[in-house]
């Protein structure tokens, strides 16, 4: 048996395992229906309001872009709190040691992590279904996008949550280095206002990044066409948005591996427990 293959099976069984325990998981299960139900209740109490000159419900113009903000946030906080956490308690050293293991824990985490993003995207998008008309105008066309988009912008954010956590020391850092980042790209990428509404050097800095093409992406799924006039240039743009997802994911794919190994050739027992004992002075 290819001993990498085995790696990565064996990886890929360990982050489905963690996922069916978090469905069961009390605070996993808080978390998801904390978050979910708050924006459930923002976008049912402006499902009447509509967007400045246009007879666009400003729930429905809202909803892809919280919904591409929550693939972002969930695939750059979720990997870099995982391997801070991992790599404090020892789970990161003991992977080291495996053949491949590295290999393994890495298609762990994508797994883990990636399904852990389904919960609340099933619990923020099905009930608007009730109660948001028009939505998803493009019909089964505009799911099957939805779901490719969805999965393509996780695959290519993962790789940053993994930087991050690879050059964070303790879980702290996450906050300062992916939670408040992910935040101020939100608020300028089209999030929660449209983004011709912002001065034009934000629009350009915004572009460069993938929260807004994905959101870009999302929008065309769930809006019609007249709703372009909220976007850079006033029309649809598909090949540059998923073109510069693509690109963060292959410049995410040739840097990670090398920032991660890099990482694990500095985990060594010793290390394992001096983080232990500067961990067990914090909580003391």
């Amino acid at each position: 048996m290819n001993p990498r293959a085995h790696a990565l099976r064996v990886g890929a069984k360990r982050g489905w395992t963690e996922f069916k325990l978090s469905l069961r998981a009390p605070d996993d299960i808080l978390f998801y229906l904390m978050w979910s139900v708050g924006l459930l209740v923002f976008l049912f109490l402006a499902r009447h309001d509509t967007v400045e000159g246009t007879e666009l419900s400003s729930s429905l113009v809202a909803l892809p872009g919280v919904l591409a903000a929550m693939v972002v946030f969930g695939a750059v906080v979720g990997p870099a709190y995982a391997l801070v956490t991992e790599r404090e308690d020892g789970t990161l050293l003991r992977a080291k040691a495996a053949p491949h293991g590295l290999d393994g824990y890495v298609t762990g985490q994508v797994v883990y992590q990636g399904l852990g993003v389904l919960p609340m995207f099933v619990l923020i998008l099905v009930p608007p279904i009730f109660f948001l008309d028009g939505l998803v105008s493009r019909g089964v066309v505009g799911w099957v996008a939805v779901v490719g988009v969805v999965a393509l912008g996780t695959l290519a954010v993962f790789p940053i949550g993994f930087v991050v956590g690879s050059i964070a020391r303790k879980p702290a850092h996450v906050t300062t280095w992916a939670i408040l980042p992910v935040m101020g790209l939100a608020a300028i990428s089209g999030i929660f206002t449209p983004i011709t509404a912002l001065w034009g050097w934000v629009q350009g800095v915004s572009q460069a990044f993938p929260m807004y093409w994905l959101g870009h992406a999302l929008r065309w799924a769930f809006l019609p066409d007249a709703a372009a006039v909220f976007e850079v240039g006033g029309r649809w743009n598909l090949p540059v948005a998923f073109g510069i997802v693509v690109a963060w994911g292959l410049v995410g794919l040739a840097v990670t591996p090398r920032i991660l190994g890099r990482m694990a050739r500095r985990e060594s027992g010793s290390a394992v427990e001096a983080r232990k004992a500067e961990r067990m002075q914090r909580i003391g």
